[in-house]
């Protein structure tokens, strides 16, 4: 159960992975709604998790030295929810969310999105699945510096593929649940830092994507913009019906999710277990 491989270098893939040429992403068929990429593919039952991860690890190689960073973790995500992830620093959960969102490699394990194995995937569908599934708030922005807020949130609408006719309500309707609409046209190497944060949390939900990875997202913002942030994602998540994991370290936060787990030591603990530890400890 809990033998290791070691560890790969290749992408997002526990189990190998083929190249796959790029693809112009304005040459690629518009997406509707609930298309994974695989047009023929039916979505899982809305009582299905939307992700589901099992004894899956992750490993680091330096030198003479193996570092076991994720030691076999088990986790389910369902539809509407809202995941936090807590724990100490340098414990890698940034590195677990890269993971469920294929932007890093596991080591070992299995890894099941809307009833898919994404480990099987090659990198060019692991690419378009992700693209079409997933949108990501990183600690740093990571925006385009010396473009505009509106090029920022249309990238990834070209990225999947969508029609330019389609792209500016979509992206009015991002900048809307960010309250930075009046910030269009606005260059954003000339926002604040809360204002580039916010922007990066719209185009993380500018492709209404079925789940959001997230990165300490109210990391760089104050208390009330932090509160209003988190609104947004409530509602979004209302009106989508989609699901959102989350990495922080701010109890605030983590109080507002649907269920709060804990990374130790390589291993996910609810806070019911980590109650009942404290209490045999304190016997």
């Amino acid at each position: 159960m809990r033998g290791q491989a070691k560890s790969e270098t290749r992408p997002a893939n526990a189990k190998g992975s083929s190249r796959g040429g790029a693809r112009e992403a304005e040459k690629e068929k518009p997406v509707s709604a609930g298309n994974n990429g695989k047009g023929n593919t039916p979505s899982p039952s809305v009582n299905e998790p939307i992700i589901r991860v099992e004894d899956l690890t992750k490993e680091f190689q330096t030198g003479s030295e193996v570092i076991k960073v994720l030691r076999g973790v088990n986790l389910s995500v369902n539809p509407g929810e809202m995941l936090a992830i807590m724990g100490p620093s340098g414990m890698g959960k940034s590195t677990f969310l890269f993971i469920l969102g294929l932007l890093q490699p596991a080591t070992g394990g299995k890894y099941m999105a809307k009833g898919r194995d994404v480990f099987a995937m090659n990198r060019s569908d692991q690419a378009r699945f992700r693209r079409r599934f997933a949108g990501f708030v990183f600690q740093s922005c990571n925006l385009f510096e010396h473009t505009t807020v509106y090029e920022n949130l249309e990238f990834p609408l070209i990225y999947a593929g969508v029609r330019r006719k389609d792209r500016d309500p979509m992206i009015q309707e991002a900048l809307e649940r960010v309250n930075l609409t009046h910030r269009l046209h606005h260059p954003a190497n000339r926002l604040s830092g809360g204002e580039q944060q916010r922007v990066s949390i719209a185009r993380a939900l500018v492709n209404r994507p079925e789940i959001i990875f997230a990165d300490e997202p109210t990391g760089q913002l104050d208390r009330n913009h932090g509160n209003l942030v988190m609104d947004h994602f409530h509602e979004f998540i209302a009106d989508q019906q989609s699901s959102m994991v989350l990495v922080t370290h701010d109890p605030d936060v983590a109080d507002r999710c649907t269920r709060v787990v804990h990374l130790r030591d390589g291993v996910l603990h609810s806070q019911a277990q980590l109650a009942a530890e404290e209490i045999d400890r304190a016997g």
